[in-house]
């Protein structure tokens, strides 16, 4: 397995079941604002990132409305499109340069149909639900930016302000309030 996926984030598998999941990755480059999923379109993937990284969003009146960050080391879908193979309700683009691992859910299917220790990939979606959560509930700004100090600090040095704000629900001066308090 590429060395820089953690084996524990996918779950418990023996080298000959780990070197069959390598085989059925594809690697994927994409440039500068390219998108990776486009709003509108069914989710058929997930994709960890080698390099780079990737950002969701819809697109408001007059700017993008950020849903979520993903850095070097984390895995990345539309977790609702993916699951119910819906249109998806956002894009994802990168932000920089990046590489992906792409997982295709035929290829996922494929493998649970080898053997059910594949199963154990469903803990990555757990992973993506949980990440868009915790900023659906009721914190305040500063408990948002406490929060993604504790679980994603790397965003800071990832992505501008702006971004970071539009993804926390707060305007880029809230932030700059709440950052100014640490």
């Amino acid at each position: 397995m590429n060395n820089q996926i953690d084996g524990a984030s996918l779950g418990v598998f023996s080298e000959d079941e780990r070197q069959l999941l390598q085989s059925r990755l594809r690697v994927r480059q994409l440039q500068k604002n390219e998108l990776l999923l486009k709003e509108g379109t069914r989710c058929q993937s997930m994709y960890f990132i080698q390099s780079g990284c990737l950002y969701a969003c819809t697109m408001g009146e007059l700017e993008e409305k950020v849903t979520a960050l993903h850095g070097p080391g984390e895995w990345c879908t539309n977790y609702s499109s993916f699951i119910a193979q819906n249109p998806s309700q956002t894009s994802i683009k990168a932000y920089a340069a990046t590489q992906v691992l792409e997982l295709t859910l035929v290829e996922i299917h494929a493998l649970i149909a080898l053997s059910p220790v594949y199963l154990q990939l469903g803990k990555l979606l757990e992973g993506a639900l949980h990440r868009t959560r915790y900023l659906d509930t009721t914190m305040n700004p500063t408990e948002k930016y406490q929060q993604l100090l504790k679980d994603q600090p790397q965003l800071l040095q990832l992505f501008p302000l702006k971004m970071i704000a539009s993804y926390l629900q707060m305007t880029p001066e809230t932030l700059s309030r709440v950052r100014a308090r640490f």
